[in-house]
């Protein structure tokens, strides 16, 4: 059974080693910005005593960027409830909007977020490019073999 817990000290060493078997680094660049994805706040769904989702936020501005989401077990509602979680916390806050960057060539993420009421907000054009300059791992080709160059930017209004 699942079970969505928020991400506390004693979990953060498997966050750590999930985000830097997922993406690489800890480090995570959206719209120029550096994020330590191990360090912030967020929610893990576990089964048994294994991570197999895990969803990190970043409030400012009256806003949360959801700056990574994982699911370790696609097409069973993982990403699904922690997408949720997040929502819930962010409307309990009284945020303004929920937003998030993905990239061009992660078209399972473009409807994955789509079917679940987040919106197109801009395009990016090249910003992989300025990113690769502060994150030099992020690789140069991704889904289907997609020339990741491009950041797009989704969002959901809450107010």
């Amino acid at each position: 059974m699942m079970e969505i817990i928020e991400i506390n000290e004693s979990i953060r060493k498997k966050v750590h080693d999930l985000i830097t078997k997922n993406w690489g680094s800890p480090l995570m660049v959206t719209r120029g910005r550096m994020h330590f994805v191990d360090k912030l706040p967020g929610y893990v769904a576990i089964e048994g005593d294994e991570i197999v989702g895990l969803i990190t936020y970043c409030i400012d501005n009256n806003e949360c960027e959801i700056v990574s989401l994982d699911s370790l077990h696609e097409n069973q509602g993982v990403g699904t409830k922690l997408l949720e979680k997040v929502v819930e916390m962010a409307q309990e806050k009284g945020l303004n909007r929920i937003w998030l960057i993905t990239t061009n060539d992660n078209t399972r993420a473009i409807r994955f977020y789509q079917k679940r009421g987040f919106n197109m907000k801009a395009l990016y054009l090249q910003a992989v490019c300025e990113a690769r300059k502060i994150k030099p791992e992020i690789p140069l080709y991704g889904y289907d073999g997609i020339p990741i160059l491009h950041e797009i930017e989704f969002e959901r209004i809450l107010k």
